[in-house]
């Protein structure tokens, strides 16, 4: 299909310039100054000027745009937004005694989801906070062995989805990345 398209100098070059055009439109237009983090990228916004600051913990989210390629993980806005986004300023960003996360509107308060702490090592730089997400996600799965939709920041016992296909396929490919990607983080993986 993308060969076809290639092919179709036309069809390219529309989606070039729609391409162009949302990229300016989000440049123009979802970057807001946060008084605390600086410039940071809305969640959502509207043609009349309105945004929503959270994130969700689904993919795509604001805390996965380098995993996406959408930005580069040393881009300073998403740095900021980052910041935010793991904050208690972000109203689906939950902190308890099992562990902390993001969680999402549907699951309801308190509920993390593991997906937010896989994406939130998958696109960290930073070794002891990889080995933080691996050692949150390897103590809430609730003795099931697999990656819930999303568990009490408190009591992973309490969860929903015991099986969830997407957060287990996502978790093989952070330890994946962390194997290959951070030999020093090897012997965590063999005890």
């Amino acid at each position: 299909m993308a060969n076809q398209i290639l092919k179709d100098a036309p069809l390219a070059n529309g989606l070039q310039s729609l391409a162009k055009e949302v990229e300016t439109a989000l440049q123009q237009y979802a970057i807001i100054d946060h008084a605390a983090y600086g410039k940071i990228y809305a969640y959502e916004i509207n043609g009349f000027g309105s945004h929503n600051l959270m994130d969700d913990a689904n993919v795509p989210n604001l805390l996965g745009l380098p995993y996406l390629d959408a930005v580069k993980s040393t881009d300073p806005v998403y740095i900021n937004t980052r910041k935010w986004v793991l904050s208690n300023n972000n109203p689906f960003f939950f902190k308890g005694k099992a562990a902390e996360g993001v969680g999402s509107p549907h699951t309801g308060m308190d509920m993390i989801w593991p997906i937010s702490i896989i994406i939130r090592g998958i696109t960290s730089n930073d070794k002891e906070e990889i080995k933080n997400c691996l050692d949150m996600l390897q103590h809430t799965h609730a003795g099931t062995g697999f990656m819930h939709e999303s568990f009490n920041k408190d009591n992973p016992a309490n969860f929903t989805r015991k099986w969830f296909a997407w957060a287990n396929t996502l978790f093989g490919e952070f330890v994946l990345k962390t194997y290959n990607g951070q030999p020093s983080l090897r012997p965590y993986f063999f005890g």
